[in-house]
C-alpha cells in the first residue's frame, strides 16, 4: 500500500468543502456568454465542465452506495468503453439542461457526496479498484475539483495562493507515487525530486501539480517524455 506520509495534517474533507464553496461561488456569478468560454479542457466549454462535474457525482454516489461495478455496466452498456467516451457520454446525457438548473443539480450532489465522505471518515468506499481508503478518495476529489476550477479560469486570491499550492503539491505526489509505484517521488525544499521510467527531474510546486493532473503542454520547460511520466491522469 502506498505510503500516505505526504497526506499527514491534511483534512481532505475541509479541502473538498473549501474547492466546492470556491467553484459554487464563481459558478454562480457567470453571465449567459460565459457559459460558452472555452476552458482549458480541449473542446470543453465551462457548462461541459460543469455537466462533467455533475456527471460525475453519479460516480461518487456508486463509490458511497457500493455499487460501482454496476454503475460501470450501465455506462459500458451505452457505448463508454473508455475513460474519454464515459466523460463525453456524461456530458452528452446533460445538454437539454441550461446552466442554471445544472448548477443546482450539481450543487445538490456535491454537498450530499461530500457529507457522506466526511460522515464515512476512516471506512472505506467502493471504487473501481475496489475497497480503497474514504480519506484517499476524499483527497482524489478534492484535487479533482481544484483542478477543474483552474481548468474554468476560477481566480486564486493572494492569501489562498500560498496555503492551495502547498496542500495540492503533497496530493499530487502522493497521486503519483499511488499510480507509478516504481517512481522515488521525494520532497526537496518545497520542490518535487522525481526519479526512475528514464526521467530524474526536480520540479516547482505548481508546475508539478499542473504535470500531475496532465495540463502541462509544449510550453513547459519540461521535455515531453518527463511530462509524460509526471502525469498521473489516465
Amino acid at each position: 500500500m502506498t505510503d500516505d506520509a505526504q497526506l499527514g495534517g491534511l483534512d481532505p474533507f475541509e479541502l473538498l468543502d473549501r474547492e466546492a464553496a470556491r467553484l459554487e461561488d464563481y459558478l454562480s456569478r457567470l453571465g449567459d456568454r460565459e457559459w460558452s468560454q472555452p476552458s482549458r479542457c480541449p473542446g470543453w466549454s465551462i457548462r461541459d465542465v460543469l455537466a462533467h462535474l455533475t456527471a460525475t457525482e453519479d460516480y461518487h454516489q456508486a463509490c458511497l452506495d457500493g455499487t460501482v461495478q454496476a454503475y460501470m455496466g450501465q455506462i459500458a452498456a451505452k457505448g463508454a468503453t473508455d475513460l474519454t467516451a464515459a466523460n463525453a457520454l456524461g456530458i452528452a446525457e446533460l445538454s437539454d439542461l441550461g446552466p442554471q438548473r445544472l448548477m443546482a443539480r450539481w450543487v445538490t450532489a456535491d454537498a450530499e457526496a461530500r457529507r457522506r465522505f466526511r460522515q464515512r471518515g476512516e471506512g472505506l468506499v467502493d471504487t473501481s479498484v475496489g475497497d480503497y481508503p474514504n480519506r484517499w478518495q476524499a483527497f482524489h476529489v478534492a484535487s479533482e475539483l481544484a483542478t477543474h476550477a483552474d481548468d474554468i479560469h476560477v481566480p486564486v486570491t493572494a492569501a489562498e495562493r500560498a496555503e492551495r499550492c502547498e496542500w495540492r503539491t503533497r496530493v499530487s505526489r502522493f497521486a503519483l507515487a499511488e499510480t507509478k509505484p516504481d517512481l522515488t517521488v521525494t520532497a526537496e525544499d518545497g520542490r518535487t525530486h522525481v526519479a526512475g521510467q528514464g526521467i530524474d527531474v526536480t520540479v516547482d510546486g505548481d508546475e508539478f501539480v499542473e504535470a500531475v493532473a496532465g495540463r502541462l503542454d509544449e510550453t513547459s520547460s519540461l521535455e515531453p517524455a518527463a511530462r509524460a511520466v509526471l502525469s498521473a491522469t489516465p
